[in-house]
């Protein structure tokens, strides 16, 4: 059963005004001293600058990013489920050794892309290389205690 719809059309002469909201103070100010804001300014012109700093808390940040990325097959992320090696730092460029749960893994293409761009996304860090490898293989004993718990194998 379908009903008919009506709809009335109201013509008018004119629309009533709509009071504007005041001008942001930064947006004020940058017209009052006759400047245009160019907000990507510089941003795209420069690069981050490299961590020297060898006690620096990079590798740290660099693992927390790691924490990020999640195993689509399994709820856990690949820093606690075993498939980041190693982690290594040296003036703003990373190093990350990883591997897979299989060689026949489903993101075996996408996730060192994937692991790259996190990577890099890390203040400091300017560039990054993902080395896939198989050798040690993975196997579920490389896995933290919180992965073990999550999976409910403790």
């Amino acid at each position: 059963m379908m009903t008919e719809r009506a709809f009335e059309v109201e013509e008018v002469g004119e629309a009533k005004l709509v009071a504007k909201a005041p001008p942001l103070r930064a947006l004020a100010e940058a017209q009052a001293a006759d400047h245009k804001p160019d907000y990507l300014d510089g941003f795209l012109k420069a690069k981050p600058e490299p961590v020297t700093d060898a006690s620096s808390d990079i590798v740290d940040e660099v693992v927390a990013a790691l924490r990020q990325i999640h195993d689509p097959e399994i709820p856990v992320n690949i820093y606690d489920l075993g498939l980041i090696y190693g982690v290594e730092v040296d003036n703003g460029h990373a190093t990350i050794t990883m591997t897979l749960t299989t060689a026949l893994c489903p993101v075996a293409e996408s996730m060192p892309g994937e692991v790259e761009i996190r990577v890099c996304a890390v203040p400091g860090i300017q560039s990054a290389d993902v080395n896939l490898v198989w050798d040690p293989a993975w196997d579920p004993g490389k896995m933290s205690d919180e992965a073990r718990l999550e999976m409910g194998m403790l």
